[in-house]
Protein backbone atom coordinates (compact mmCIF):
# COMPACT_ATOMS: atom_id res chain seq x y z
CA UNK A 1 0.00 0.00 0.00
CA UNK A 2 2.80 2.59 0.86
CA UNK A 3 4.75 1.93 -2.17
CA UNK A 4 1.23 3.64 -4.24
CA UNK A 5 1.43 6.81 -2.65
CA UNK A 6 3.63 9.60 -3.82
CA UNK A 7 6.75 10.24 -2.58
CA UNK A 8 5.66 13.76 -0.67
CA UNK A 9 2.97 11.99 1.32
CA UNK A 10 5.66 9.46 2.63
CA UNK A 11 8.16 12.07 3.30
CA UNK A 12 5.81 14.94 4.52
CA UNK A 13 5.39 18.22 2.08
CA UNK A 14 6.10 21.04 3.14
CA UNK A 15 2.72 23.20 4.70
CA UNK A 16 2.59 25.78 1.91
CA UNK A 17 2.78 23.19 -0.88
CA UNK A 18 -0.28 21.62 0.65
CA UNK A 19 -2.45 24.93 0.74
CA UNK A 20 -1.31 25.76 -2.84
CA UNK A 21 -2.29 22.45 -4.12
CA UNK A 22 -5.66 22.09 -2.04
CA UNK A 23 -6.56 25.62 -3.30
CA UNK A 24 -5.71 24.48 -7.34
CA UNK A 25 -8.39 21.28 -6.59
CA UNK A 26 -11.22 23.69 -5.49
CA UNK A 27 -10.61 25.95 -8.56
CA UNK A 28 -10.78 23.18 -10.88
CA UNK A 29 -14.06 21.36 -9.15
CA UNK A 30 -15.57 25.09 -8.76
CA UNK A 31 -15.01 25.45 -12.89
CA UNK A 32 -16.66 22.08 -13.42
CA UNK A 33 -19.81 22.40 -11.43
CA UNK A 34 -20.06 26.18 -12.04
CA UNK A 35 -23.36 27.38 -14.47
CA UNK A 36 -22.75 28.53 -18.21
CA UNK A 37 -23.98 31.90 -19.30
CA UNK A 38 -25.19 32.24 -22.88
CA UNK A 39 -25.07 35.99 -24.03
CA UNK A 40 -28.43 36.48 -24.57
CA UNK A 41 -28.89 36.71 -28.94
CA UNK A 42 -30.46 39.71 -30.20
CA UNK A 43 -33.71 39.63 -31.79
CA UNK A 44 -33.63 39.76 -35.72
CA UNK A 45 -34.99 43.34 -36.76
CA UNK A 46 -37.57 43.86 -39.21
CA UNK A 47 -37.09 45.77 -42.63
CA UNK A 48 -39.26 48.56 -41.28
CA UNK A 49 -36.79 48.82 -37.95
CA UNK A 50 -33.85 48.45 -40.22
CA UNK A 51 -34.80 51.46 -42.61
CA UNK A 52 -36.00 53.46 -39.89
CA UNK A 53 -32.21 52.99 -38.02
CA UNK A 54 -30.44 54.15 -41.02
CA UNK A 55 -32.71 56.79 -41.66
CA UNK A 56 -31.80 58.58 -38.39
CA UNK A 57 -27.78 57.71 -38.56
CA UNK A 58 -26.08 61.07 -39.08
CA UNK A 59 -22.03 60.23 -40.15
CA UNK A 60 -19.29 62.48 -38.80
CA UNK A 61 -18.68 65.29 -41.61
CA UNK A 62 -15.56 64.66 -43.13
CA UNK A 63 -14.23 68.00 -42.22
CA UNK A 64 -15.32 71.05 -39.84
CA UNK A 65 -17.72 73.46 -40.92
CA UNK A 66 -16.31 77.03 -42.52
CA UNK A 67 -17.66 80.25 -42.23
CA UNK A 68 -18.74 81.54 -45.68
CA UNK A 69 -16.83 84.84 -44.74
CA UNK A 70 -13.22 83.05 -44.35
CA UNK A 71 -10.55 84.53 -45.82
CA UNK A 72 -9.16 81.20 -47.54
CA UNK A 73 -12.94 81.62 -49.31
CA UNK A 74 -12.71 84.97 -50.54
CA UNK A 75 -9.94 85.40 -52.98
CA UNK A 76 -8.14 88.66 -54.07
CA UNK A 77 -8.09 88.33 -57.82
CA UNK A 78 -5.56 89.64 -59.21
CA UNK A 79 -5.51 91.05 -63.19
CA UNK A 80 -2.27 91.17 -64.83
CA UNK A 81 1.50 90.31 -63.64
CA UNK A 82 2.06 90.72 -60.18
CA UNK A 83 4.98 92.85 -60.52
CA UNK A 84 5.19 96.94 -59.25
CA UNK A 85 2.59 97.77 -59.89
CA UNK A 86 -0.73 95.22 -59.70
CA UNK A 87 -4.20 95.28 -60.08
CA UNK A 88 -6.01 93.65 -57.47
CA UNK A 89 -10.10 93.00 -57.73
CA UNK A 90 -10.25 95.89 -60.63
CA UNK A 91 -8.16 98.63 -58.61
CA UNK A 92 -4.24 99.46 -59.10
CA UNK A 93 -2.46 99.14 -56.65
CA UNK A 94 1.37 99.38 -55.40
CA UNK A 95 2.43 96.18 -54.59
CA UNK A 96 3.66 95.54 -51.42
CA UNK A 97 2.75 91.68 -50.90
CA UNK A 98 4.43 89.70 -53.51
CA UNK A 99 8.30 88.30 -53.16
CA UNK A 100 9.24 89.75 -56.36
CA UNK A 101 12.42 90.99 -54.35
CA UNK A 102 14.93 91.56 -57.14
CA UNK A 103 11.68 92.69 -59.82
CA UNK A 104 12.69 89.71 -62.33
CA UNK A 105 9.11 88.99 -62.39
CA UNK A 106 8.10 91.00 -65.69
CA UNK A 107 12.14 91.33 -66.56
CA UNK A 108 12.50 91.21 -70.45
CA UNK A 109 15.66 89.30 -70.44
CA UNK A 110 13.49 86.48 -67.90
CA UNK A 111 10.77 86.92 -69.89
CA UNK A 112 12.63 86.45 -73.49
CA UNK A 113 14.43 83.61 -71.87
CA UNK A 114 11.41 81.65 -71.01
CA UNK A 115 9.61 82.27 -74.36
CA UNK A 116 12.53 81.08 -75.97
CA UNK A 117 12.71 77.38 -73.93
CA UNK A 118 8.47 77.70 -74.50
CA UNK A 119 9.30 77.26 -77.95
CA UNK A 120 12.11 74.78 -78.41
CA UNK A 121 10.61 72.33 -75.34
CA UNK A 122 6.83 73.07 -75.22
CA UNK A 123 4.91 73.84 -71.86
CA UNK A 124 6.16 71.23 -69.51
CA UNK A 125 7.74 67.51 -68.71
CA UNK A 126 4.97 65.05 -67.96
CA UNK A 127 7.25 62.82 -66.02
CA UNK A 128 9.58 62.77 -62.86
CA UNK A 129 13.47 63.19 -63.33
CA UNK A 130 14.20 59.55 -63.18
CA UNK A 131 11.75 59.07 -66.05
CA UNK A 132 12.49 61.07 -69.56
CA UNK A 133 11.88 64.05 -66.94
CA UNK A 134 15.42 65.35 -67.07
CA UNK A 135 15.78 68.17 -69.67
CA UNK A 136 19.32 69.49 -70.55
CA UNK A 137 18.20 72.63 -69.25
CA UNK A 138 17.62 70.73 -65.92
CA UNK A 139 21.64 69.81 -66.21
CA UNK A 140 22.72 73.69 -66.77
CA UNK A 141 20.36 75.25 -63.98
CA UNK A 142 22.08 72.80 -61.77
CA UNK A 143 25.38 73.66 -62.61
CA UNK A 144 24.99 77.33 -62.59
CA UNK A 145 23.81 77.21 -58.51
CA UNK A 146 26.43 74.55 -57.62
CA UNK A 147 28.63 77.34 -59.32
CA UNK A 148 26.51 80.42 -58.01
CA UNK A 149 26.49 78.91 -54.31
CA UNK A 150 30.53 77.81 -54.55
CA UNK A 151 29.39 74.62 -53.51
CA UNK A 152 29.91 71.28 -55.58
CA UNK A 153 26.82 69.66 -56.53
CA UNK A 154 23.29 71.39 -56.37
CA UNK A 155 19.22 69.06 -57.32
CA UNK A 156 16.02 71.01 -58.49
CA UNK A 157 12.51 70.42 -57.07
CA UNK A 158 9.21 71.13 -59.26
CA UNK A 159 7.95 72.55 -56.09
CA UNK A 160 9.42 75.66 -53.59
CA UNK A 161 7.33 74.07 -50.64
CA UNK A 162 8.43 70.33 -50.90
CA UNK A 163 12.36 71.01 -51.39
CA UNK A 164 13.01 71.29 -47.84
CA UNK A 165 10.03 69.08 -47.24
CA UNK A 166 11.72 66.48 -49.01
CA UNK A 167 15.00 67.02 -48.07
CA UNK A 168 14.43 66.53 -44.37
CA UNK A 169 13.02 62.92 -44.31
CA UNK A 170 15.60 61.81 -46.74
CA UNK A 171 18.06 61.94 -44.33
CA UNK A 172 16.51 61.96 -40.85
CA UNK A 173 14.46 58.80 -40.17
CA UNK A 174 12.52 57.47 -37.33
CA UNK A 175 14.75 57.77 -34.32
CA UNK A 176 16.79 60.21 -35.41
CA UNK A 177 16.81 63.70 -33.40
CA UNK A 178 16.19 67.04 -35.06
CA UNK A 179 17.00 70.02 -33.02
CA UNK A 180 14.36 73.11 -34.30
CA UNK A 181 13.93 76.62 -33.91
CA UNK A 182 9.90 76.85 -32.88
CA UNK A 183 9.37 79.76 -35.27
CA UNK A 184 10.26 77.22 -38.39
CA UNK A 185 7.96 77.65 -40.86
CA UNK A 186 5.35 75.32 -42.32
CA UNK A 187 7.64 73.41 -45.20
CA UNK A 188 9.96 72.73 -42.03
CA UNK A 189 7.28 71.46 -40.12
CA UNK A 190 6.12 69.03 -42.80
CA UNK A 191 9.22 67.58 -43.14
CA UNK A 192 9.88 66.92 -39.63
CA UNK A 193 6.52 65.24 -39.32
CA UNK A 194 7.13 62.81 -42.79
CA UNK A 195 10.98 62.15 -41.33
CA UNK A 196 8.98 60.66 -38.11
CA UNK A 197 12.13 61.62 -36.24
CA UNK A 198 12.39 62.44 -32.46
CA UNK A 199 11.32 66.67 -33.10
CA UNK A 200 13.49 68.95 -30.02
CA UNK A 201 11.82 72.36 -30.12
CA UNK A 202 14.08 75.40 -28.77
CA UNK A 203 13.22 78.75 -27.98
CA UNK A 204 12.96 81.10 -31.09
CA UNK A 205 16.99 82.15 -31.90
CA UNK A 206 17.65 81.24 -28.47
CA UNK A 207 21.09 79.62 -28.25
CA UNK A 208 21.13 78.92 -24.70
CA UNK A 209 18.18 76.62 -25.07
CA UNK A 210 19.46 75.17 -28.02
CA UNK A 211 22.76 73.91 -26.10
CA UNK A 212 20.56 72.71 -22.79
CA UNK A 213 19.13 70.55 -24.86
CA UNK A 214 22.22 69.25 -27.11
CA UNK A 215 23.80 68.79 -23.39
CA UNK A 216 20.87 66.81 -22.39
CA UNK A 217 21.01 64.97 -25.34
CA UNK A 218 25.05 64.43 -24.68
CA UNK A 219 24.09 63.03 -21.13
CA UNK A 220 21.22 60.38 -22.79
CA UNK A 221 23.97 58.89 -25.33
CA UNK A 222 26.46 58.70 -22.80
CA UNK A 223 23.89 56.46 -21.09
CA UNK A 224 23.77 54.50 -23.94
CA UNK A 225 26.37 54.70 -26.13
CA UNK A 226 25.17 51.59 -28.49
CA UNK A 227 22.23 53.56 -29.71
CA UNK A 228 23.93 57.14 -29.66
CA UNK A 229 26.41 55.62 -32.60
CA UNK A 230 23.47 55.08 -34.78
CA UNK A 231 21.64 57.76 -33.71
CA UNK A 232 21.73 61.09 -36.17
CA UNK A 233 21.05 64.37 -34.79
CA UNK A 234 20.32 67.53 -36.99
CA UNK A 235 20.08 71.21 -36.38
CA UNK A 236 17.31 72.61 -38.57
CA UNK A 237 17.15 76.46 -38.83
CA UNK A 238 15.78 79.42 -41.50
CA UNK A 239 18.28 81.96 -42.61
CA UNK A 240 15.71 84.51 -42.60
CA UNK A 241 12.64 83.52 -41.06
CA UNK A 242 9.64 84.01 -42.68
CA UNK A 243 7.30 83.69 -39.75
CA UNK A 244 9.31 86.89 -38.02
CA UNK A 245 11.71 88.60 -40.46
CA UNK A 246 14.28 87.57 -37.86
CA UNK A 247 17.93 86.26 -38.96
CA UNK A 248 19.29 83.46 -36.91
CA UNK A 249 22.75 83.51 -35.47
CA UNK A 250 24.76 81.44 -37.72
CA UNK A 251 28.32 81.74 -36.18
CA UNK A 252 26.44 80.34 -33.18
CA UNK A 253 25.40 77.56 -34.09
CA UNK A 254 28.46 76.95 -36.31
CA UNK A 255 30.46 76.49 -32.82
CA UNK A 256 27.80 73.99 -31.27
CA UNK A 257 27.27 72.23 -34.46
CA UNK A 258 31.29 71.36 -33.69
CA UNK A 259 30.98 71.27 -29.98
CA UNK A 260 27.96 68.74 -30.20
CA UNK A 261 28.64 67.38 -33.39
CA UNK A 262 26.11 67.83 -34.93
CA UNK A 263 24.46 68.49 -38.65
CA UNK A 264 22.88 71.43 -39.70
CA UNK A 265 20.14 72.27 -42.20
CA UNK A 266 19.46 75.94 -43.44
CA UNK A 267 16.22 76.93 -45.16
CA UNK A 268 17.23 80.18 -47.16
CA UNK A 269 14.16 81.06 -49.41
CA UNK A 270 13.78 84.21 -47.89
CA UNK A 271 17.48 84.97 -47.61
CA UNK A 272 18.64 83.61 -51.09
CA UNK A 273 19.04 86.66 -53.33
CA UNK A 274 19.03 88.80 -50.55
CA UNK A 275 21.82 88.80 -48.10
CA UNK A 276 25.60 89.00 -48.85
CA UNK A 277 27.51 91.10 -51.29
CA UNK A 278 26.52 89.00 -54.20
CA UNK A 279 23.44 87.31 -52.98
CA UNK A 280 24.78 83.90 -52.08
CA UNK A 281 22.67 84.52 -48.32
CA UNK A 282 23.28 84.38 -44.76
CA UNK A 283 26.91 82.52 -44.85
CA UNK A 284 27.85 85.13 -47.42
CA UNK A 285 26.23 87.30 -45.21
CA UNK A 286 28.35 86.42 -41.76
CA UNK A 287 31.71 85.46 -43.91
CA UNK A 288 31.07 81.98 -42.60
CA UNK A 289 32.82 78.55 -45.16
CA UNK A 290 29.45 77.04 -46.78
CA UNK A 291 31.09 74.18 -46.22
CA UNK A 292 30.45 74.71 -43.02
CA UNK A 293 26.39 73.76 -43.71
CA UNK A 294 25.56 70.66 -44.22
CA UNK A 295 22.76 71.16 -46.42
CA UNK A 296 21.26 74.64 -48.09
CA UNK A 297 17.83 74.77 -49.14
CA UNK A 298 16.10 77.57 -51.03
CA UNK A 299 13.06 77.93 -53.42
CA UNK A 300 13.58 80.01 -56.77
CA UNK A 301 9.76 81.28 -56.33
CA UNK A 302 11.11 84.93 -54.49
CA UNK A 303 14.36 86.27 -55.70
CA UNK A 304 14.53 84.51 -58.88
CA UNK A 305 11.14 84.63 -59.58
CA UNK A 306 10.59 81.26 -60.67
CA UNK A 307 8.59 78.37 -59.52
CA UNK A 308 10.44 75.62 -57.55
CA UNK A 309 13.44 74.72 -55.16
CA UNK A 310 16.85 73.62 -54.57
CA UNK A 311 19.10 72.22 -52.54
CA UNK A 312 23.06 72.18 -52.70
CA UNK A 313 26.01 70.96 -50.52
CA UNK A 314 28.69 68.47 -51.36
CA UNK A 315 28.14 65.34 -53.81
CA UNK A 316 27.66 62.62 -51.99
CA UNK A 317 24.95 64.68 -49.48
CA UNK A 318 23.13 65.84 -52.79
CA UNK A 319 22.99 62.45 -55.18
CA UNK A 320 21.48 60.95 -51.90
CA UNK A 321 18.14 63.00 -52.70
CA UNK A 322 17.97 61.77 -56.46
CA UNK A 323 17.58 58.08 -54.66
CA UNK A 324 15.31 59.30 -52.18
CA UNK A 325 13.86 62.83 -52.21
CA UNK A 326 10.21 62.45 -52.96
CA UNK A 327 9.37 65.26 -54.21
CA UNK A 328 12.19 64.87 -56.78
CA UNK A 329 12.05 61.11 -57.60
CA UNK A 330 7.88 61.49 -57.92
CA UNK A 331 6.51 64.64 -59.50
CA UNK A 332 7.11 65.75 -62.69
CA UNK A 333 10.19 67.96 -63.63
CA UNK A 334 10.42 71.87 -63.28
CA UNK A 335 9.05 72.71 -66.70
CA UNK A 336 12.02 73.89 -68.98
CA UNK A 337 10.28 77.59 -70.07
CA UNK A 338 10.93 78.19 -66.06
CA UNK A 339 13.94 76.62 -65.61
CA UNK A 340 15.36 79.15 -68.46
CA UNK A 341 13.90 81.64 -66.79
CA UNK A 342 15.60 81.05 -63.07
CA UNK A 343 19.24 80.58 -65.08
CA UNK A 344 18.12 84.08 -66.51
CA UNK A 345 17.70 85.47 -63.46
CA UNK A 346 20.96 84.40 -62.02
CA UNK A 347 22.32 86.07 -65.00
CA UNK A 348 20.83 89.46 -63.45
CA UNK A 349 22.18 88.56 -60.34
CA UNK A 350 26.25 87.83 -61.33
CA UNK A 351 25.78 91.05 -63.48
CA UNK A 352 24.12 93.54 -60.87
CA UNK A 353 25.31 92.59 -57.46
CA UNK A 354 24.50 96.09 -56.57
CA UNK A 355 21.48 95.36 -56.72
CA UNK A 356 21.21 93.57 -53.35
CA UNK A 357 22.60 96.71 -51.83
CA UNK A 358 19.31 99.00 -53.31
CA UNK A 359 17.23 95.97 -51.69
CA UNK A 360 18.91 96.54 -48.47
CA UNK A 361 18.76 100.45 -48.34
CA UNK A 362 15.05 100.38 -48.98
CA UNK A 363 14.28 97.59 -46.48
CA UNK A 364 16.13 99.70 -44.09
CA UNK A 365 14.40 102.75 -45.12
CA UNK A 366 10.88 101.65 -44.99
CA UNK A 367 11.71 99.68 -41.66
CA UNK A 368 12.89 102.85 -39.81
CA UNK A 369 9.75 104.61 -41.33
CA UNK A 370 7.48 101.71 -39.96
CA UNK A 371 8.61 102.87 -36.44
CA UNK A 372 6.10 104.18 -33.77
CA UNK A 373 2.85 103.93 -35.19
CA UNK A 374 0.35 103.73 -32.59
CA UNK A 375 -1.29 100.26 -31.69
CA UNK A 376 1.42 98.61 -34.31
CA UNK A 377 4.80 97.19 -33.70
CA UNK A 378 7.42 95.90 -36.31
CA UNK A 379 8.69 92.72 -36.39
CA UNK A 380 11.84 91.61 -38.30
CA UNK A 381 15.61 92.72 -39.17
CA UNK A 382 16.01 96.21 -40.95
CA UNK A 383 17.24 94.54 -43.92
CA UNK A 384 14.65 91.90 -43.88
CA UNK A 385 12.28 92.44 -47.10
CA UNK A 386 9.53 90.91 -45.56
CA UNK A 387 8.21 92.39 -42.37
CA UNK A 388 5.59 91.86 -39.63
CA UNK A 389 3.26 94.55 -37.97
CA UNK A 390 1.73 93.01 -35.21
CA UNK A 391 -1.16 94.76 -32.76
CA UNK A 392 1.17 95.85 -29.17
CA UNK A 393 -2.33 94.44 -27.58
CA UNK A 394 -4.63 91.55 -28.67
CA UNK A 395 -8.12 92.48 -28.33
CA UNK A 396 -8.77 89.34 -26.12
CA UNK A 397 -9.30 86.84 -29.08
CA UNK A 398 -6.81 85.43 -32.10
CA UNK A 399 -10.17 85.86 -34.42
CA UNK A 400 -10.62 89.85 -33.31
CA UNK A 401 -6.88 90.42 -33.69
CA UNK A 402 -7.28 89.03 -37.63
CA UNK A 403 -10.28 90.90 -38.18
CA UNK A 404 -8.69 94.36 -36.98
CA UNK A 405 -5.86 93.58 -38.92
CA UNK A 406 -7.84 92.86 -42.21
CA UNK A 407 -9.22 96.19 -41.55
CA UNK A 408 -6.26 98.00 -41.69
CA UNK A 409 -5.15 95.97 -44.79
CA UNK A 410 -8.58 97.28 -46.20
CA UNK A 411 -7.74 100.75 -45.70
CA UNK A 412 -4.74 100.80 -47.32
CA UNK A 413 -5.90 98.76 -50.19
CA UNK A 414 -8.72 101.40 -50.96
CA UNK A 415 -5.82 104.20 -50.67
CA UNK A 416 -3.70 102.31 -53.56
CA UNK A 417 -1.38 99.90 -51.58
CA UNK A 418 -1.59 96.27 -51.55
CA UNK A 419 -1.12 94.44 -48.43
CA UNK A 420 -1.79 91.58 -46.86
CA UNK A 421 -1.74 88.99 -44.13
CA UNK A 422 0.40 86.60 -42.75
CA UNK A 423 -2.10 83.22 -42.64
CA UNK A 424 -1.33 80.03 -41.34
CA UNK A 425 -3.09 76.48 -41.08
CA UNK A 426 -3.77 77.44 -37.24
CA UNK A 427 -4.71 73.76 -36.10
CA UNK A 428 -1.35 72.22 -37.94
CA UNK A 429 1.20 74.77 -36.92
CA UNK A 430 3.38 73.68 -33.90
CA UNK A 431 3.87 77.13 -32.75
CA UNK A 432 1.48 79.60 -33.92
CA UNK A 433 2.39 82.87 -34.39
CA UNK A 434 0.61 85.74 -33.31
CA UNK A 435 -1.91 87.73 -36.00
CA UNK A 436 0.06 90.41 -38.78
CA UNK A 437 0.45 92.64 -41.70
CA UNK A 438 3.30 91.13 -43.97
CA UNK A 439 5.04 94.24 -45.73
CA UNK A 440 7.24 93.62 -48.60
CA UNK A 441 9.66 95.56 -49.98
CA UNK A 442 11.43 94.88 -53.97
CA UNK A 443 13.90 96.93 -55.79
CA UNK A 444 11.36 98.49 -57.81
CA UNK A 445 9.61 100.57 -55.02
CA UNK A 446 10.61 104.04 -54.86
CA UNK A 447 11.41 106.29 -51.97
CA UNK A 448 8.11 108.23 -52.26
CA UNK A 449 6.10 105.01 -52.65
CA UNK A 450 7.74 103.67 -49.33
CA UNK A 451 7.11 106.43 -47.49
CA UNK A 452 3.50 106.61 -49.06
CA UNK A 453 2.90 102.85 -47.11
CA UNK A 454 4.96 103.94 -44.17
CA UNK A 455 2.57 107.23 -43.73
CA UNK A 456 -0.26 105.03 -44.95
CA UNK A 457 -0.34 102.73 -42.77
CA UNK A 458 0.06 104.89 -39.77
CA UNK A 459 -3.34 106.97 -41.06
CA UNK A 460 -4.68 103.48 -41.05
CA UNK A 461 -3.59 102.29 -37.70
CA UNK A 462 -4.76 105.91 -36.42
CA UNK A 463 -8.24 105.66 -37.82
CA UNK A 464 -9.14 101.49 -37.34
CA UNK A 465 -7.29 101.25 -33.70
CA UNK A 466 -8.00 103.86 -32.07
Amino acid sequence: FESCLPSWVLTGAPAYHLILEGILILWIVRLLFSKTYKLQERSDLTLKEKEELIEEWQPEPLVPSVPKDHPALNYNIVSGPPTHIITVNGKECINFASFNFLGLLNNEKVKSAAQASLKKYGVGTCGPRGFYGTFDVHLELEERLAKFMRTEEAIIYSYGFATIASAIPAYSKRGDIVFVDEAACFAIQKGLQASRSNIKLFKHNDMADLERLLKEQETEDQKNPRKARVTRRFIVVEGLYMNTGDICPLPELIKLKYKYKVRIFLEESLSFGVLGEHGRGITEHFGINIDDIDLISANMENSLASIGGFCCGRSFIIDHQRLSGQGYCFSASLPPLLAAAAIEALNIMEDNPDIFQTLRTKCERIHKALQGISGLKVVGESFSPALHLQLEESCGSRENDVKLLKRVVDYCMNSGIALTQARYLEKEEKCLPPPSIRVVITVEQTEQELDKAASLLKEAAQSVLN
